[in-house]
């Protein structure tokens, strides 16, 4: 399984969207070490939500349906963001 989800900076109330087979250990082996630039500034991040796909590929357009207007817009309508 890969997941898109979305992270949520504890400093500056930021967020950050991404895919990964394992969000979980992403979010505390990468994103909250500061190794990922995008992330760096903003420590510690909380994964807020996230959804299941089959593949790779499902999982990235999800991440960059995130990343628009519409996403965006999705995910306020649903109290995620």
């Amino acid at each position: 399984m890969v997941y898109a989800y979305v992270l949520k900076s504890q400093e500056t109330g930021r967020y950050y969207y991404g895919s990964s087979e394992s969000p979980e250990v992403r979010l505390e082996t990468e994103h909250n070490k500061g190794k990922v630039k995008a992330t760096k500034a903003g420590l510690p991040w909380t994964l807020i939500y996230r959804e299941e796909f089959l593949t790779r590929s499902e999982a990235y357009r999800r991440e960059q349906y995130f990343k628009s207007w519409a996403g965006r817009s999705w995910l306020k309508s649903k109290g995620i963001t």
